[in-house]
């Protein structure tokens, strides 16, 4: 196939502004889906994905229009799952920016556009959803013309969900986005930017053939894993697979390898047809994870199922990460690495609906660093990894930019709730009269766990945000261990700034108090730092009356019957340390306190 005829785009955006409607209108009217076989989300295959109204993971579709062969690749838009937005920016020469004609300009619209602008796409700035009433079509046009810096007649128009102005985008894809600059004549070069499993074919990888020609015969060979592997079958997803004997220069389609795990077959590697002699492209930056937490199966003999449960995942998502950890209380598991606490939770989702694992998931931290005395630095991903306080020198800890875009009226309770939140202040941007972009310099630790949440409530759910890592900054880090009945409980364990050490802590403890059970003792709850009890609670000793079957008689018999309980209870709880049963429900009430 001519390359010149061959069209490469994605659609990037805000979450909800319509992408995977404009993605089914797009099918549609190209004929890549018959009329009767469409349904709503027709790129979006996890349930997950349906139930949540959300784009999980990247899905490319090949569409024929006209003469031209266009393959469209569908992107997320939340901000944890902005490394899938980054692998398909690198695969395609053109980008639709998609705003929604209500809302505007979000935070994730800039960041995106961003991510695109660096790899010098050409980006083709789209009104959508201008069917609603509520759409303002002069003012966001404004809005895109002060981000963008294009004219106003390269800004269309559409609406998803009619499919008004979609026939003139698909048309203003083939003149604008520039055809692949492939060499045909060359060695094989394509490039990794997406993977899953299938049972019958191994790793299946998304590809985009940059040089060269993939054909069915011959052995494959992985420049940076350095394996060689059979093809088992190639083509390309119309949305469903469409086998094919080569794919040509320029070209998006799948490769099923036959191999059976991730090491060989990792995104952003490069397939040659030799095993030497040939330059493999840039790939990917590696992705860093923002946030960690310990996994652990809740019946201690699914450990090995949750590995082969996790690695599955991880062929599917590239950007989690995970290592082995034990601990005395939850037994074996995995210290996993997630960039936030949507990831992590649409990870917990899977490994229950895909594979039928519980899971208990410890307290989520960031990655801070340590440096000791000796001069090393150590990476302090659990609270098992920060050393005694009397052998660290300082802590550091990440610090992210934060873009806030809100209406104006909203900017008092922004700056006030970031304020609390150890935020630096920068500066602050005017989309148009009545809405800001505020930008900050927050704390890591301050955003990924409840900030978003707090945001939507202080601005009556219309602010948006995004946010990068910035750098590590020197600040008072300390490790939390929480005490049940004076032994310590490591899944509780949890890094926590120093100055919120004492309201953390007493937190803990309440919500212990609060769900474990009574034993025939008193139970101590302490919350400790470095030897030092800052809070602390008591469960009291579950009361049996031993007097119940006395009928009469001295009272001394009935106080002789107490003392002896009482001796008893003392005893108990003198020999009985360690042995509380702390239920799942406690550690799920400490890590969504």
């Amino acid at each position: 196939m001519d390359q010149s005829h061959i069209r490469n785009f994605c659609i990037i955006a805000h979450i909800d502004h319509g992408k995977s409607t404009l993605s089914d209108r797009m099918l549609e009217m190209t004929g890549t889906v018959e009329k009767r076989k469409m349904k709503e989300q027709m790129l979006d295959s996890m349930d997950l994905e349906r139930e949540k109204g959300i784009t999980i993971k990247l899905t490319p579709v090949r569409m024929s229009y006209k003469s031209y062969t266009l393959n469209l690749i569908d992107t997320p838009g939340h901000v944890d799952f902005n490394y899938e937005v980054s692998r398909s920016l690198a695969a395609v020469e053109g980008a639709i920016l998609l705003v929604d004609a209500t809302q505007g300009v979000q935070a994730q619209t800039i960041a995106n556009l961003y991510l695109a602008l660096d790899q010098n796409l050409e980006i083709i700035p789209v009104l959508n959803k201008i069917d609603l009433p509520n759409a303002d079509i002069p003012r966001r046009t404004r809005e895109l013309l002060n981000l963008v810096g294009c004219k106003e007649e390269d800004i269309l128009h559409v609406s998803g969900k009619t499919g008004e102005g979609v026939q003139a985008l698909l048309d203003a894809v083939v003149e604008r986005v520039p055809h692949p600059r492939g060499e045909s004549g060359k060695p094989l070069r394509a490039l990794i930017f997406d993977s899953f499993y299938d049972d019958y074919k191994g790793v299946v990888a998304h590809v985009r053939v940059m040089d060269g020609t993939i054909k069915k015969t011959g052995i494959l060979h992985m420049a940076a894993a350095k394996t060689n592997f059979e093809l088992i079958e190639i083509g390309w997803m119309e949305p469903q697979a469409h086998a094919s004997s080569e794919l040509e220069t320029g070209q998006i389609g799948y490769v099923a390898t036959g191999l059976k795990t991730i090491e060989d077959c990792r995104v952003g590697d490069t397939i040659t047809t030799r095993a030497s002699g040939i330059e493999p492209l840039p790939g990917y930056k590696l992705v860093t994870p923002m946030v960690y937490a310990g996994v652990f199966p809740k019946e201690g003999n699914d450990f090995g199922a949750l590995r082969e449960a996790m690695e599955r995942i991880r062929l599917s998502d590239a950007s989690l990460s995970f290592d082995p950890e034990h601990s005395p209380a939850l037994g074996f598991g995995f210290r996993c690495g997630f960039l936030g606490m949507l990831h992590l939770e649409i990870i917990q989702e899977r490994l229950r609906r895909e594979f039928d694992m519980d899971v208990i998931v410890t307290v989520p931290s960031v990655h801070y660093r340590a440096k000791t005395r000796r001069g090393e630095v150590l990476d302090v991903k659990s609270p098992a990894d920060l050393p005694d306080l009397t052998h660290i020198e300082y802590t550091e800890e990440p610090w992210v930019k934060v873009d806030l875009v809100t209406p104006a009226e909203y900017i008092g309770g922004i700056m006030s709730l970031c304020m609390d939140k150890r935020g630096v202040y920068k500066n602050t941007e005017y989309l148009d009269e009545h809405r800001t972009i505020l930008r900050f310099e927050l704390p890591l630790s301050s955003v990924v766990i409840d900030f978003y949440d707090k945001l939507k409530g202080a601005t009556a759910g219309y602010a948006s945000m995004s946010y990068e890592f910035l750098e590590y900054r020197q600040a008072p880090i300390v490790r939390l261990d929480i005490q049940v009945a004076e032994e310590p409980v490591e899944a509780l364990s949890s890094l926590v700034f120093a100055d919120d050490a004492y309201r953390t802590g007493k937190l803990i403890v309440e919500k212990l108090k609060d769900t474990i059970p009574k034993q025939m003792f008193v139970i101590k709850l302490q919350a400790v730092i470095g030897g030092k009890i800052i809070a602390s609670e008591r469960i009291s000793a579950l009361r049996k009356d031993v007097t119940e079957k006395l009928y009469g008689g001295d009272v001394t018999r009935k106080r002789k019957l107490l003392e002896k309980q009482k001796k008893g209870k003392a005893k108990m709880m003198a020999h009985g340390k360690g042995s509380v049963d702390i239920p799942a429900s406690a550690y799920l009430a400490v890590l969504k306190r």
